[in-house]
């Protein structure tokens, strides 16, 4: 099963796709299943490009091989997104799609079709993936060294009133891959229920 994470470029951002394959992995000896997370596509969108082609590129990606009728893809639907993720939903691409509003709160919910997802949650589950080394990621796939640089200039801030502020500000790098390949950690962590099939609590 392969799990897209779509982060949504404005005026001063580029839009960033990812896709990551969730391989599962069964060993006699222990009861539980293991899997593994490889990174299979990552790709900085050129800055301006607009929405409807980057609806396009996504309907590229899922509507190929091996990826047709075996994905799920995320996107951020903060601020300009809901528009856009109206756009996927009408270019039936024959995948699930998870609409996610980055809040600054400290619990995910559910409203309607959209999750209400605060910031630190996916990333803490980018962080313990990379941490128990169970991402893995290839040394040639294109757009690597930005996304090398995202995760090393990747802050958290903590401000005088008590608030988080997560990203790379002030370190001259984006965090649009980041949360890309954040998104997809996230969605790709979710619980398997009994036939097999993904499902979001």
């Amino acid at each position: 099963m392969f799990y897209l994470g779509l982060d949504l470029g404005q005026r001063h951002d580029p839009s960033a796709l990812v896709a990551i394959e969730r391989i599962e992995l069964y060993r006699a000896w222990q009861s539980s299943g293991l899997h593994s997370l490889r990174l299979r596509f990552l790709q900085r969108v050129h800055l301006g490009t607009p929405y409807p082609l980057v609806v396009d590129r996504v309907r590229q990606i899922v509507t190929a091989n091996p990826l047709v009728d075996n994905c799920a893809l995320v996107v951020d639907a903060t601020g300009v997104g809901a528009p856009v993720v109206d756009m996927l939903k009408a270019a039936r691409l024959g995948c699930e799609i998870t609409p996610v509003n980055i809040t600054g709160g400290d619990r995910q919910h559910k409203v309607g079709a959209t999750w209400n997802l605060p910031k630190q949650d996916p990333l803490a589950s980018l962080q313990v993936t990379l941490d128990r080394g169970e991402l893995k990621i290839a040394h040639d796939l294109p757009d690597l060294g930005p996304l090398l640089r995202e995760l090393i200039d990747f802050r958290s801030v903590i401000h005088g009133d008590g608030r988080i502020r997560l990203g790379a500000d002030g370190c001259g790098e984006h965090d649009d891959l980041v949360i890309a390949l954040a998104l997809a950690v996230w969605r790709a962590q979710r619980p398997v229920n009994t036939s097999g099939t993904q499902r979001i609590v």
